[in-house]
């Protein structure tokens, strides 16, 4: 009786800190659990904040496309570690790491780098093309609701029917339609604009920015095919060697945005949302049992996480990690 009574209070006391605070961080560290807890974003930033930049929507789900057929693979074929940064050097969106913002564009994100990512490889480096995350946003309307939340399977079939334009991020005077939200300061000292509540989505303007010489009909680039990948992790690996990084979803609970170095596994916190990210290989982590992870970027910025990356637990689900992969073929 007593160590249930004791229990309860412990859960009642972890439920009840702020999941942004150095006590739930402690409380995190303390469970020497595979991953470490830190300061990614400052106490004074607000949950509602937080929760907005969860923009994968509840009914995804029903959004997902087709999958695609499944590989014949062997088990000499999938190697024990692979990253796209160092298998395609010859692509530089592999490597950025983007900020969508106060928007709920994750969903957006995921799908444009990825796309951006798989134009260069299938070029074999020849075509670098940074599809915008402002086009997706603003003017898929079938995608959702651009900042209030989306589904990446729609953004990858948007490609196909539709195109997209060119954009570089916030600032950066990039391409048709480079990112209008400027990236906000996570933390308590920073020269950016502090992070608030929702953004609105942006008008649909299909048209490019003034130095842009290229007409934006002109500058819309296609897919040529739009699926999903079965949840089977070689079948994940597969696609990812053939063709590049995926877009992936995932549930967010309230450690995740703590999350510093190793290989995170959820132990502690409500549910947030869900938030889509960029999957780009996989490894072994020896240092903590030969623990199989996912290699992520994230689009909070390079001061999220581990300079904007992330290792989540690989083979078990971890979140639903497995369970919402979206891709396609560009048409070159």
């Amino acid at each position: 009786m007593w160590a249930i009574f004791f229990l309860t209070a412990l859960i009642s006391t972890t439920f009840s800190l702020n999941p942004l605070s150095d006590e739930f961080i402690n409380h995190i560290n303390s469970l020497n659990t595979s991953w470490k807890a830190g300061h990614n974003f400052g106490p004074h930033i607000s949950m509602k904040y937080i929760k907005t930049l969860m923009g994968v929507s509840r009914d995804s789900h029903l959004h997902r496309l087709p999958e695609r057929e499944n590989y014949l693979i062997t088990d000499e074929e999938i190697p024990e570690n692979f990253d796209s940064r160092t298998q395609w050097p010859n692509c530089p969106t592999i490597t950025e790491i983007r900020d969508q913002g106060s928007c709920g564009s994750c969903w957006a994100f995921g799908a444009a780098e990825a796309m951006s990512d798989r134009v260069c490889i299938h070029s074999q480096g020849k075509i670098n093309f940074r599809f915008s995350s402002e086009d997706l946003v603003s003017c898929c309307y079938s995608c959702g609701n651009g900042c209030n939340g989306g589904y990446p399977g729609s953004a990858w079939e948007y490609w196909v029917r539709h195109g997209i334009v060119s954009g570089g991020s916030y600032g950066s005077n990039q391409g048709c339609k480079p990112y209008e939200f400027k990236p906000c300061e996570h933390h308590v000292n920073g020269s950016r604009i502090p992070c608030k509540g929702e953004g609105q989505t942006p008008k649909c303007l299909r048209t490019c920015q003034e130095n842009y010489n290229i007409p934006y009909e002109k500058d819309l680039h296609y897919g040529l095919k739009a699926y999903s990948v079965s949840s089977q992790v070689k079948q994940i690996q597969k696609e990812i060697m053939t063709n590049g990084p995926v877009e992936g979803a995932f549930t967010v609970y309230e450690d995740f945005p703590l999350y510093k170095t190793g290989v995170y596994r959820h132990v502690d916190g409500s549910e947030l949302g869900g938030h889509a990210i960029r999957i780009l290989g996989w490894g072994v982590d020896k240092s903590a049992g030969n623990l199989p992870y996912w290699l992520v970027a994230n689009s909070w910025n390079s001061d999220w996480g581990n300079r904007g990356y992330f290792r989540i637990l690989r083979g078990e689900n971890e979140c639903g990690i497995e369970d919402d992969i979206a891709a396609g073929l560009p048409k070159l």
